[in-house]
């Protein structure tokens, strides 16, 4: 229960921080976006209707259709995030105005607020519906990160929003657009990035005592040996949080400083404890 109130909290700050974004950011600068959004943001360029409804709209027919794509928990998330990034975006329109008339710094706001806002949606299990739904489709069954699928549904949104916005406005929004993509591929992704690290060592045995009991930690053992000396040595092989490898890195160093010890990013891992299999 405590986890699912923040997680709806956060879907809340999420949906606030978006809402903040498009009207204070990107329609007054008549700036566009990818997704739902920007097909939105232009639709109120020609007719002047409300974004929030709009949104709302479009979201729920596209969550309709792609329903069975989500999990139970993460379709209730994401129909409660489509509501609640509706009203409040309903709620800012009517107080949204132009806070710099510099459109290069809008671009550059927009992208981080939009890419924080989502972030956080994404982070909680939820997604803002829309180009997200084909976004997390792409991520679960194609590889693809949820910022690189969404990025390219937006270029062919915006592309299309040229003739609404002009060429000049498009060039902004693409900024905007990859700069926010970046920032959902870090929260998705980087705030808890793992990192694979090899450790060759005469002092295996200490140190892997030192990773159970100083760091609590689980590793595979591998056998190898000296490509040049021909000796016998165990290879240590762990996955952990980049956070934790400046104080293994540490441990390491006060039991063998000729250890050798070599760090890969890794890209996901999937198993108990780590990420589930979808």
């Amino acid at each position: 229960m405590k986890k699912t109130m923040v997680d709806l909290l956060l879907i809340i700050a999420g949906g606030i921080i978006f809402a903040i974004a498009v009207n204070f950011y990107m329609i007054p600068n008549m700036l566009s976006e990818g997704g739902v959004i920007g097909i939105t943001v232009v639709i109120h360029y020609l007719f002047g209707w409300s974004t929030g409804l709009v949104n709302f709209v479009l979201n729920v027919m596209l969550v309709a259709v792609g329903y069975r794509f989500f999990e139970k928990r993460s379709f209730y998330y994401t129909i409660f995030s489509i509501i609640t990034s509706s009203i409040f975006l309903s709620v800012t329109e009517q107080y949204g105005r132009m806070l710099t008339d510099d459109t290069l710094l809008s671009a550059i706001f927009a992208g981080l607020l939009v890419g924080i806002g989502l972030g956080l949606i994404f982070r909680s299990g939820g997604s803002s519906g829309g180009s997200t739904v084909l976004a997390r489709i792409a991520n679960e069954y194609l590889g693809v990160s949820v910022g690189n699928a969404m990025l390219v549904i937006d270029i062919i949104v915006v592309s299309g929003s040229l003739f609404v916005i002009g060429i000049d406005k498009g060039m902004y929004t693409l900024i905007s657009v990859y700069i926010g993509a970046k920032v959902i591929d870090f929260f998705t992704e980087g705030i808890d990035e793992r990192v694979a690290v090899f450790i060759m060592s005469s002092c295996s045995e200490e140190i892997a005592e030192t990773i159970i009991h100083k760091m609590s930690r689980g590793f595979t053992v591998l056998d190898g040996y000296g490509g040049y000396t021909g000796d016998n040595k165990k290879v240590l092989y762990l996955v952990i949080n980049r956070q934790e490898l400046a104080k293994l890195k540490k441990r390491i160093q006060e039991i063998d400083s000729t250890a050798y010890v070599t760090v890969h990013h890794v890209q996901e891992v999937i198993r108990k404890g780590f990420k589930a299999i979808v």
